[in-house]
């Protein structure tokens, strides 16, 4: 002992210091838990951010059409995969804040999904119709599934999803059909296709415990549902003729489902056309409730706790967020965060919210106890806005 520590003392003060990590001359250790990613939609830029700090740490540009783009996280969070509108599926290093691997698999492409075990990569398509899927490390191409409806014929691509085990659900529009594909084997994939679910299913979420897997029908007042745990699978109709009776709005803008509408026992779903939250028990798939808003609702978003329900709306009432408390069903707060809200996410436990105002081109940062502003940071046309902590989140 005693050697080793004269040893140490003939090195010297620099010579240890460089020797320690994250001292002079070495770069410190960074962890993935408080980053995320802003969409700069038009640029084609993805904006890296840390949400402890509420700040903007880098910009990644050259990503092509971000005019409908989702991420997804590798599962220790240093990976972004980006799916860009003009068909490109781009890996981004947040640490890096690199590119690292880019391909061109479609014409049209909407999102996508990753495996339960990080190792897939699936994007869903407009043009090929179809889903395509990709080795997580390499992106190169192990699966092709098109979607095809008739001979010859391809239907659109919509609510792709990760499900527990290597397995994806989504949704034909153009097939009124779901289809589970487990890809336990990527060289011959098995596809369970579930027919005549309703018209024109236009996006779908899964459930938060990966058991139910809704689609949302755009041809009619009415919802999909596939309980995951039953065999042999089937879909059935839930809340039939919601709008029945009723004239029907003009649609704006496409709502989005996805799991984030789950709190607690019930999940709240944007009605098509509708200024109105459905709220639904998801123990009997009943409807036991509805919560008239501001305007249509596009997406309709849980904090992590279920205590709030956030909704962002289409035109001409997309300037406006509304905070639904869950316990009364009211709405406790109307904001007014910017022109054009596109998009809203929380931080991980959800004790504040972040929210993009494209056309006044910054993100807010809003307490979700207070309601007051934390922070405002300046972002070029920003849109989607995704966290790291979506990694270990089945469905995100």
């Amino acid at each position: 002992m005693i050697r080793r520590r004269y040893a140490f003392a003939w090195l010297g003060a620099p010579a240890l210091l460089a020797l320690l990590p994250g001292c002079a001359g070495t770069p410190a250790p960074a962890g993935t838990g408080d980053l995320g990613v802003v969409i700069e939609r038009a640029r084609g830029t993805l904006a890296v951010v840390n949400t402890s700090s509420r700040t903007l740490l880098a910009e990644v540009p050259e990503l092509g059409d971000l005019s409908h783009a989702s991420v997804v996280f590798s599962r220790d969070g240093m990976l972004a995969y980006v799916f860009g509108r003009d068909g490109a599926l781009t890996r981004v290093n947040l640490l890096t804040r690199r590119i690292e691997a880019r391909v061109m698999q479609a014409g049209n492409s909407i999102g996508g999904a990753i495996s339960a075990d990080g190792t897939l990569v699936a994007a869903q398509n407009y043009t090929p119709g179809g889903v395509k899927v990709f080795d997580a490390k390499s992106l190169v191409l192990v699966a092709d599934i098109p979607a095809e409806v008739a001979p010859g014929k391809l239907s659109r691509v919509v609510g792709l999803v990760d499900l527990p085990g290597r397995r994806f659900a989504f949704s034909l529009f153009d097939g009124d059909a779901i289809w589970i594909a487990d890809l336990s084997d990527t060289k011959q994939p098995r596809i369970t296709k579930l027919d005549g679910i309703g018209r024109q299913p236009y996006d779908a979420l899964v459930t938060p415990d990966g058991r139910h897997y809704i689609a949302g029908l755009f041809g009619e007042d009415g919802l999909a549902m596939v309980d995951l745990w039953e065999q042999p699978l089937r879909a059935r109709r839930i809340l039939g003729g919601y709008g029945r009776g009723q004239e029907p709005l003009p649609v704006y803008k496409m709502p989005h489902l996805r799991g984030w509408a789950v709190a607690g026992r019930h999940a709240y779903l944007p009605a098509i056309g509708r200024h109105e939250v459905l709220v639904v028990d998801t123990a009997s798939w009943q409807e036991v409730g509805r919560i008239a808003v501001a305007g249509q609702p596009v997406f309709v978003i849980a904090r992590p706790d279920g205590r709030q329900v956030w909704v962002n709306f289409a035109v001409p009432d997309y300037h406006r967020v509304q905070v639904i408390d869950t316990v009364s069903r009211q709405v406790v707060r109307t904001l007014e965060p910017g022109k054009a809200v596109l998009h809203m996410e929380f931080t991980p436990r959800g004790e504040a919210v972040w929210i993009s105002a494209r056309d006044d081109h910054r993100v807010s940062v809003i307490d979700t106890g207070s309601f007051a502003t934390l922070a405002q940071l300046a972002v070029d046309s920003p849109s989607g806005i995704f966290f790291t902590a979506r990694a270990a989140r089945i469905g995100f």
